[in-house]
């Protein structure tokens, strides 16, 4: 039976269930690395995706297309992670429109700091709780998800 919405209340349950654990989790994240990494998840994600990154640096616009980020986030979050060093700007040399956003040796250090810790609460919170064949399943459904998502996102620019 739905509710006027096409709903079940089934899936309504399992809609709460999954944003409650969703944000929780979020929630969960961010203060293990403010507390053993003093960044937040946000510098995190700067931060392992320029680590993650040919040279250890990526064009800004490519940075918020990965982060799928507005350009004036990638911005203002790039510009306070420069004032602490995590980070620095460098003009394009091919392109005077473009910008390349460099992970610092100190970046570098944070992100090497956090990533332990943080991938053992990742593993104690998440992996650890789910079976493989939930892990799999859990896999699969957010695939398929994207999936129907992921076209409608890459004809909207950063």
């Amino acid at each position: 039976m739905t509710d006027g919405t096409g709903v079940t209340e089934t899936e309504w349950t399992a809609w709460r269930t999954f944003t409650s654990m969703r944000r929780q989790l979020d929630v969960a994240l961010e203060r293990q690395l403010q507390r053993d990494g003093d960044i937040s998840a946000a510098e995190y994600s700067v931060l392992i995706t320029l680590f993650d990154a040919e040279g250890k640096q990526l064009r800004a616009r490519d940075l918020g297309m990965v982060l799928a980020w507005e350009k004036s986030r990638v911005s203002h979050q790039v510009s306070r992670m420069e004032k602490r060093g995590l980070v620095e700007r460098r003009e394009c040399d091919t392109d005077a429109r473009g910008t390349f956003i460099s992970l610092t040796a100190d970046g570098k250090r944070a992100v090497l700091g956090a990533m332990r810790e943080h991938s053992a609460t990742i593993r104690s919170y998440f992996f650890d709780v789910l079976t493989p064949a939930e892990l799999e399943s859990l896999r699969a459904a957010s695939k398929r998800v994207l999936d129907v998502i992921t076209p409608v996102n890459c004809d909207e620019s950063p």
